[in-house]
């Protein structure tokens, strides 16, 4: 792999990924150096000190840096989660105090949307802003949140108008600064998927944040996190591209070079329809993510098409990496052989960012309307 004038040896950056995955850290000099070479937030206008690309461009990063390993790449994308809501909907203040940091690898941020009940159905947040003079107070807990003890701040949605009669007219996004008093966070050890990651629990216990950490109108909170989603729906469909080739390369060269019977794995027609079927459906899922990002790039975002290529993405990236196990026989579940490592990052992809069965509801009511 070669990034500008530097090459990259693939084979350290895994050993160091699956060290870190072994001991469930992440090292922060690789968040500096990705944004040394410019990999943050590259959707971000140059105004903004963002190299104003597109999202497309952010899909192929995602992708090959999870072609290598999916916890450094979430890891390493976690930290600008959320640049594209401030973006889309901050002020102009916000923006200037915010964007440029994280780009340059400043400031890491995260998002604080699900709570302990309320996963798919954020409109059942229950999280409260209350407003006291030039501040709202906040209380609420949040779980499954992305660098709970590591960001600097999380961009929190919670309930500023309890009685609005439009459940969805309920909330709003608040910025919220780690450092400020009743703020508590614990991260969670022992997960299947991203070892790496640092998620956990967030406790909000009276946290006063001015009224300017307010992100765009109050009431608006539901509406601006669904397009937040059309956007990084399609990131994480990247994510499942890159972990599907991932584990599609090492199936490739294990049955090249693996003999039974007397024959190379890849010499027999059963061995030969696996492999078939790998490369198309990663193709395909490659095909449908470039789509949808590059919809988004026109400006003229499709729902529909972001929620086909985050399920699709992530439903192949889990069939590939279980069906390269299955190529490599015993051999696939010891972690040394890398697929198992594959398969269990792989998971986690058709849970976050909307489950599989949510997405399939969003193309469903795209398609036949609401019934």
């Amino acid at each position: 792999m070669r990034v500008g004038k530097e090459r990259v040896d693939v084979g350290v950056i895994k050993e160091v990924a699956r060290d870190l995955d072994a001991r469930e850290t992440f090292d922060d000099a690789i968040w500096k150096k990705a944004a040394e070479l410019g990999f943050l937030a590259v959707f971000v206008e140059e105004k903004y000190e963002g190299l104003g690309m597109g999202y497309l461009e952010q899909c192929l990063i995602n992708e090959e840096f999870a072609r290598v390993d999916l916890g450094i790449a979430h890891a390493i994308e976690s930290t600008f989660f959320g640049t594209q809501l401030i973006q889309a909907a901050g002020s102009e203040e916000q923006k200037q105090k915010y964007l440029p940091a994280i780009c340059a690898g400043e400031l890491r941020m995260g998002m604080a949307i699900s709570e302990p009940d309320a996963g798919s159905d954020v409109s059942s947040i229950s999280t409260e802003a209350v407003k006291d003079g030039d501040e709202y107070v906040i209380t609420g807990n949040k779980i499954f949140i992305t660098n709970c003890t590591l960001a600097d701040f999380l961009v929190v949605i919670c309930v500023t108008d309890p009685n609005n009669p439009k459940v969805h007219n309920r909330l709003s996004a608040i910025i919220v600064e780690t450092n400020r008093d009743g703020y508590e966070a614990n991260a969670f050890h022992g997960k299947l998927s991203l070892r790496i990651s640092n998620t956990g629990e967030v406790a909000l216990k009276g946290v006063r944040v001015p009224k300017e950490n307010l992100i765009g109108e109050e009431g608006r909170g539901f509406y601006n996190i669904m397009e937040f989603f059309n956007r990084t729906r399609v990131q994480v469909g990247a994510l499942g591209v890159g972990t599907a080739q991932g584990a599609l390369d090492k199936a490739l060269a294990h049955v090249r070079q693996r003999h039974q019977f007397g024959q190379a794995l890849a010499s027999f027609q059963m061995v030969q329809g696996k492999i078939a079927e790998m490369v198309t459906m990663t193709e395909a899922a490659r095909s449908l993510c470039y789509r949808a990002a590059s919809k988004l790039d026109s400006g003229v975002p499709d729902p529909s098409l972001s929620s086909m290529a985050k399920w699709y993405c992530a439903e192949v990236a889990v069939k590939v990496a279980d069906e390269a196990i299955q190529l490599h026989g015993g051999y696939g579940i010891l972690e040394e052989y890398d697929v198992a490592h594959y398969w269990r990052n792989a998971k986690v992809l058709e849970i976050f960012e909307g489950t599989k069965e949510i997405e399939k509801v969003i193309i469903a009511k795209k398609i036949l309307g609401k019934y």
